[in-house]
């Protein structure tokens, strides 16, 4: 295999990868499901759910630590489905670099 194939495989893998973490969802929560917050592939936060139970005016903090929690969670979830994306299109093989 040459280099000018072997490039324009890896751009499509590339780009294969770029529309597949645009289109994931991924949800995060805390406290039993209390806070849930959906990240998109790019890691823009698309929304925050917060149920009433959780708002408490007397412990704010706690309500924060939750939002943190469910958002550093969806967040993980990102990287875990971008890490397993991209094991699969390198069959494992880690090509410093390429992403």
């Amino acid at each position: 295999m040459n280099i000018k194939q072997m490039m324009k495989q890896v751009q499509q893998m590339q780009e294969k990868m770029q529309r597949e973490m645009a289109e994931l969802r991924v949800e995060g929560t805390a406290g039993g499901g209390m806070v849930k917050a959906e990240m998109g592939g790019s890691k823009e936060l698309i929304s925050i759910t917060i149920d009433k139970e959780a708002v408490d005016p007397n412990d704010v903090e706690m309500l924060q630590d939750l939002i943190l929690a469910a958002v550093n969670e969806a967040s993980r979830k990102v990287d875990e489905a971008m890490s397993s994306s991209m094991g699969g299109m390198t069959g494992g093989m880690k090509i410093p670099g390429l992403f």
